[in-house]
């Protein structure tokens, strides 16, 4: 348990850094995850050594070289990024717009890759970027594919802003609007992650039962009239059905290895 206990404490401490906060000091660090200074220290040390990060003339401390290391490693192993890679370039290259890939793990969603042939289109979300839980295409389509149980907490922690942007007060009311997503097999979404873009996204699954992530496509605003987002929709749908089969079939040849 001990050991376990430790694990989690040093994730934790790899947890405080996010794009609003690049670097601490160790002080800071205390405070915010109340540690000892010698534990916090020891664990430090192991991170330091690891190269998971780094000191800062400053006295503080920020994410390492390893972190680069193992995006390197992340993007030469990364099977869903490959099977997604030419459907990518085929949707910049045919429509104004560009495409992302996005993670969904824990309750977390991940630019893992983007394209884009339209430079006037501000990507506001390139790879290793969070983006909102409860707001966008991208989030409707994981959640459209969540049960229930899955879904509540979800609900239950972004009541306010899933209201807001007209999902619904109560998780009943989430739940009927997600089931029409799903029916449709994407979702839409207008303005709510990037001001004057428009998303489009379907959930991409692996041969479980709960999405891994999505694809996505953005066009600004002033291009999604209803029958090109129509027609870009029912691709999206397509090539993440493709996708999720690809994936599958990589799941079912690796059991049948391992029988």
């Amino acid at each position: 348990m001990e050991r376990k206990n430790s694990l989690e404490r040093i994730l934790a401490l790899l947890d405080v850094f996010g794009e609003d906060r690049l670097e601490w000091t160790p002080d800071e660090m205390m405070e915010e995850l109340g540690y000892s200074r010698p534990t916090l220290y020891r664990y430090l040390k192991i991170l330091r050594e690891a190269g998971f990060v780094t000191s800062m003339p400053t006295g503080g401390f920020a994410l390492g070289p390893r972190v680069v290391e193992l995006d390197f490693l992340v993007r030469k192993s990364d099977t869903l990024e490959r099977y997604a890679r030419p459907h990518m370039e085929s949707f910049a290259a045919a429509w104004p717009c560009a495409a992302l890939l996005v993670r969904w793990y824990g309750n977390k969603l991940l630019v893992v890759a983007s394209e884009s042939a339209t430079p006037d289109l501000e990507n506001d979300y390139p790879r290793g970027r969070p983006l909102p839980l409860a707001r966008g295409a991208i989030s409707r389509a994981v959640m459209s594919a969540l049960n229930r149980r899955k879904l509540a907490p979800i609900v239950e922690a972004n009541r306010s802003e899933m209201e807001a942007v007209g999902l619904g007060a109560t998780l009943d009311e989430v739940q009927a609007e997600l089931r029409r997503i799903r029916r449709r097999g994407y979702a839409v979404a207008s303005g709510e992650v990037t001001p004057g873009v428009t998303g489009i996204a379907a959930p991409i699954f692996d041969g479980g039962t709960s999405p891994i992530g999505t694809f996505c496509v953005t066009i600004a605003d002033e291009s999604a009239a209803r029958d090109v987002v129509e027609r870009i929709g029912k691709r999206v749908r397509e090539v993440s059905a493709e996708i999720s089969a690809q994936l599958a079939a990589d799941r079912r040849a690796a059991e049948g290895d391992d029988a």
